[in-house]
């Protein structure tokens, strides 16, 4: 009979732990409930950010565009001149060289890399099932001193120098706010190959009935960051088409 009211007293007192874990759906449904709404992010067409960055105690202004087809762009603006980067068409990949100030067209693999990222405005999370990703809560883990759901997103693999490689990033949500406070995944290329970059996430504003963060940080993983701090952030903005093909001079030059 002891043994019997040990088992009942055990289950009664596991019934509020039961009740109030969280599995990685639910944060996510969360997430999207706390921010505005799945049906107002799908309805976006897409986003303006105006904003600046920190460079070495340089503040450098910049303009972000991301429209629901893919195509996107940032201008920057450096000592009187406008330079593109990240500037994707739809089907070309492209930026300003900042010495020659000449556009110049990634190379294939990075560009097949990039198109796969585009399905994910306005937010990789939003009807991720039928994206073919998957998401895994991996517990809690403190950032900062905050504490948060670690969620890791997987994506459609990427090509690194011809080679399949898992897209993983690791999301940690605010387990008050549910919102993301820090993304953090391997850098898979270039110099800094093997670290862990890490985007942190503050200070989100309601902009037309979705809140957005307004100030970010990108960088490598206990190396430093740049502050990136958002003034503006215009939804379905009016975009030239124009303003996202490759320069025509340029692509005559190609040609000869």
């Amino acid at each position: 009979m002891k043994t019997i009211k040990c088992i009942l007293a055990i289950a009664i007192m596991a019934l509020p732990l039961m009740g109030s874990a969280q599995t990685a759906d639910e944060i996510v449904e969360t997430y999207f409930e706390n921010i505005g709404g799945k049906e107002n992010l799908r309805n976006l067409q897409g986003m303006k950010m105006t904003a600046k960055v920190n460079q070495q105690g340089m503040e450098i202004p910049l303009e972000i565009i991301q429209l629901k087809d893919g195509r996107q762009m940032t201008l920057i603006n450096f000592q009187g001149k406008e330079i593109k980067q990240g500037v994707f068409d739809g089907e070309t990949l492209w930026s300003d060289n900042f010495m020659t100030m000449k556009a110049e067209k990634s190379d294939a693999e990075t560009t097949e890399n990039f198109k796969l990222n585009t399905n994910d405005f306005p937010d990789s999370f939003l009807d991720y099932k039928e994206k073919g990703y998957t998401v895994e809560l991996m517990g809690t883990e403190t950032i900062e001193g905050t504490e948060t759901f670690k969620i890791k997103l997987v994506k459609e693999p990427l090509t690194i120098d011809g080679n399949k490689e898992e897209d993983v990033s690791y999301y940690f949500f605010d387990t008050e706010n549910f919102v993301p406070i820090s993304v953090q995944s391997e850098i898979k290329s270039g110099p800094a190959k093997g670290m862990i970059s890490e985007i942190t996430l503050s200070d989100y504003q309601e902009v037309d009935g979705l809140y957005f963060p307004f100030s970010m940080t990108q960088g490598v993983k206990d190396q430093g960051s740049s502050p990136l701090t958002i003034l503006s952030i215009e939804l379905n903005p009016a975009v030239d088409d124009a303003a996202f093909a490759f320069p025509k001079e340029m692509a005559t030059d190609e040609k000869k």
